[in-house]
């Protein structure tokens, strides 16, 4: 005879307390915040749509969060180094590489031989740039040539309006800078798609091939130049106003860094207005977070560290990426700065005791897609800070994967402080996957994980994320610079 279940105190079974006490479930963060972070949740992502605004190219990003720090008591590090002084505890430096990365630092008590904690994320996101020869006319029209910048699907960047970032080097060295398509009454610039009409061919073919590279090219003008002896009279009328503008001659172009992004302002999402719609989420969500939790800090043991670099999205490459030796630098000045007996061994010893939270994002799980994704290893938008143990793809390839060790302390930070946390690979094992800048910094031999904000739609013109999911982000990156 089956056994009469026994109904406990609080009216349910011993099972069901006994399932609550051992099973691990993540819970939607709307759930369990308290009113007054709901408050705050709103208010923050106030704050991080102005930014978005204004930061929609790395240079750019750079430029913001000079002022920001400028304000909040930042030194150049560098006027640190030519005065002879020594940091000390509560000082803030910094230091801007080729204005498209920077590094900031708020000095600890402890000394450089215990580590320092660091926040790194990237500022660059995929987008369209200009050839360095890109001004063409055919058939009456003016176009812009383009290489894009970083993983896209093409299809997504055809018929939406696009704004022109970006800086010209002239020929006699001076520089100006280019915004164009941003101001509600300023001109816009797009790809044009074939009519359905006439699409048939097209789209018989691959998504992947019915847009290709060398068809991404910017619709850039189509007034002709009066004068019936010049045979492209489009592109000379372009030239002409480029030069009454800006004083810049065709060659310039090939000393110039220009991009194309959405000509879109970050916007609320949803009728309940709990999400940001934005492009360039990927992955300046981590790097505005990080850089909130660093200006925000109070109290730090250690040296806190946030490295906003640039290049992630095309493999940490180059001077301004997480693979040059910008940051190995930058921890070197620290180091030399923080002590009297500075070696070879100081430095060494400072990274291997240090410790770092990759700030990128996670594929939010995506109910119209859901074939791709393994829900039970998955990131969900409102379920709070995502931890991904690794990256890479089929097999771990590029991964960094963090340890055990450095996962339990970091849980039970999160656990100890109430952030709401989650964890997740990027998609089903076979199916795909990413990098971040974690393996490269993992090369340094510093214990690391990913952790950041679940993106719908990422990649695309416009992404997605969760107001509570950012906030907790902020959050968790704050506790961590202060308590780990």
């Amino acid at each position: 005879m089956k056994e009469e279940v026994k109904i406990m105190s609080d009216g349910k079974s011993h099972g069901q307390n006994l399932f609550k006490k051992l099973s691990y479930t993540n819970y939607n963060a709307w759930d369990k915040i308290s009113e007054e972070d709901k408050k705050n949740t709103f208010s923050f992502c106030e704050d991080y749509k102005d930014f978005l605004n204004k930061s929609k190219t790395e240079r750019e990003f750079v430029n913001e969060t000079k002022k920001l720090i400028l304000q909040n008591g930042f030194v150049s590090i560098d006027e640190i180094i030519n005065s002879n002084e020594k940091l000390k505890e509560g000082m803030k430096v910094y230091r801007i590489n080729r204005n498209k990365s920077i590094v900031l630092a708020v000095i600890g008590k402890e000394s450089p031989d215990s580590g320092f904690n660091f926040l790194g994320a990237h500022i660059d996101s995929p987008r369209l740039d200009l050839k360095p020869n890109p001004l063409y006319e055919s058939d009456d029209l003016a176009f812009l040539k383009t290489h894009y910048y970083g993983g896209i699907k093409k299809y997504q960047w055809v018929t939406i309006p696009l704004a022109l970032h970006g800086l010209i080097v002239k020929k006699d060295g001076t520089s100006i800078e280019i915004e164009i398509g941003e101001d509600e009454n300023d001109t816009v610039f797009t790809i044009t798609d074939l009519l359905p009409h006439l699409a048939k061919n097209q789209m018989e073919k691959k998504m992947s091939e019915g847009i290709t590279g060398e068809g991404l090219n910017i619709l850039f003008g189509s007034m002709p130049y009066n004068d019936d002896k010049v045979s492209e009279k489009v592109k000379l009328n372009i030239l002409n106003l480029l030069y009454e503008k800006y004083g810049i001659v065709e060659e310039d172009f090939q000393s110039a860094e220009i991009e194309l992004v959405p000509a879109v302002k970050a916007k609320d999402v949803g009728f309940d207005r709990s999400m940001v719609g934005s492009y360039g989420q990927d992955d300046r969500v981590c790097a505005y977070t990080s850089l909130r939790a660093i200006l925000d800090l109070k109290d730090n043991n250690k040296t806190s560290i946030c490295a906003l670099m640039d290049k992630e999205e095309i493999g940490s490459m180059g001077n301004t990426g997480a693979q040059s030796a910008f940051l190995e630098h930058f921890i070197a000045d620290i180091c030399n700065l923080s002590t009297d007996n500075y070696t070879e061994f100081t430095l060494r010893r400072c990274i291997s005791n240090s410790k770092m939270l990759s700030a990128d994002v996670n594929a939010a799980f995506d109910p119209n897609y859901p074939d791709v994704y393994d829900k039970r290893n998955s990131s969900y938008a409102g379920r709070g800070v995502v931890l991904q143990k690794y990256t890479g793809s089929r097999g771990k390839a590029g991964a960094s994967d963090a340890s055990a060790e450095f996962i339990g302390e970091v849980r039970k930070l999160f656990n100890d402080e109430e952030i709401i946390w989650q964890t997740a690979e990027l998609g089903k094992v076979d199916q795909g996957g990413g990098g971040t800048i974690a393996q490269y910094i993992a090369n340094m031999n510093m214990d690391v994980i990913d952790s950041g904000v679940a993106v719908l739609s990422m990649h695309a013109p416009f992404e997605v994320t969760s107001k509570v999911d950012i906030y907790m982000t902020y959050k968790a990156y704050k506790l961590f610079l202060e308590k780990i």
